[in-house]
C-alpha cells in the first residue's frame, strides 16, 4: 500500500510547554482573548493534524507546507478568526479548508456540530485519523468554493484560509444571520473578515492585516484587457 507523509500522526516532545508557550506569546498579546478560544487552543495538540515531517512546526508563528501546495493556517490566523466568529455552543458550523483537521477539532470544543470540508484526498486521509472519536465533527470531501449543501443552513460559515471573494454557494448555505468569519485576498493582502448575511449576502468588515494561507477556489473571474492597438 502507497503511503504519504500525512499517514502518521507525529509525537511531539514538550507538546503541552510549547502550546502554553504559543497561548502565552502568540494569543493573548494579539486578540485572541475569548476564554473558551484559549482553552481550546491550549488543549488541542496542534501536531496530531500537521505531516510528521512538520510536527516540529506545530507552534511556530508562520505557516506549515502540505502536500500539493497547500499551506496550513498559523496559529494566530485561526485564533483570530475563531475569536471574531463568537462561536455558540449551540451552533451547526460549516468549515471550509480542514486540512488535516486542527481547526475542525478547535471548533468542535467550541459550537454544537461540525462539518468540516476538504478537497484534498490526501489532506482528508490525514484529517480523518486525527479526528477519529470526535463526534460531533462531520468530515466531508469536495470543492471548497461548493460548500455543502446537504446539511445547510449553517448558523456560522468559517474559512480557514483567505479567499479573493465569497461565492452565492456559501451564501445560499447560510441561514438569515449567519456569521462568516474568512480571510480576504486583496491586492496581494492578506485580512482577517467577519460578517452576517444579509439579503443580498455577507457584509463584511475586516478587522486585521494577518499573514493568512491563499485557498484555491476562490479567484474572481478575470475580464478581457485589451492594450493599445
Amino acid at each position: 500500500m502507497m503511503t504519504t507523509t500525512l499517514d502518521r500522526a507525529p509525537v511531539l516532545e514538550n507538546s503541552e510547554a510549547l502550546r502554553n508557550a504559543m497561548v502565552a506569546s502568540q494569543l493573548r498579546t494579539s486578540a485572541v482573548n475569548d476564554p473558551r478560544v484559549v482553552a481550546a487552543m491550549a488543549q488541542v495538540e496542534r501536531e496530531r493534524f500537521l505531516p510528521a515531517a512538520q510536527a516540529r512546526f506545530a507552534y511556530a508563528d508562520a505557516m506549515v507546507e502540505l502536500p500539493g501546495g497547500r499551506r496550513h493556517n498559523n496559529p494566530l490566523a485561526t485564533g483570530r478568526l475563531l475569536t471574531e466568529a463568537r462561536v455558540q455552543p449551540g451552533d451547526k458550523v460549516l468549515l471550509v479548508g480542514a486540512a488535516g483537521g486542527y481547526a475542525a477539532a478547535l471548533l468542535a470544543k467550541l459550537a454544537g456540530h461540525v462539518v468540516a470540508l476538504e478537497e484534498q484526498p490526501d489532506l482528508v486521509a490525514h484529517a480523518r485519523a486525527a479526528l477519529a472519536g470526535i463526534g460531533n465533527v462531520e468530515l466531508v470531501e469536495g470543492p471548497l468554493g461548493a460548500g455543502w449543501a446537504p446539511n445547510a443552513p449553517y448558523d456560522l460559515i468559517v474559512v480557514d484560509g483567505a479567499i479573493e471573494t465569497v461565492p452565492s454557494s456559501l451564501v445560499e448555505q447560510a441561514r438569515p444571520g449567519a456569521r462568516l468569519a474568512t480571510g480576504l485576498v486583496d491586492r496581494g493582502i492578506t485580512r482577517l473578515a467577519t460578517g452576517e448575511r444579509a439579503t443580498a449576502g455577507f457584509g463584511l468588515i475586516d478587522f486585521a492585516d494577518c499573514v493568512c494561507t491563499i485557498l484555491p477556489g476562490f479567484e474572481k473571474r478575470r475580464g478581457f484587457t485589451f492594450g493599445n492597438l
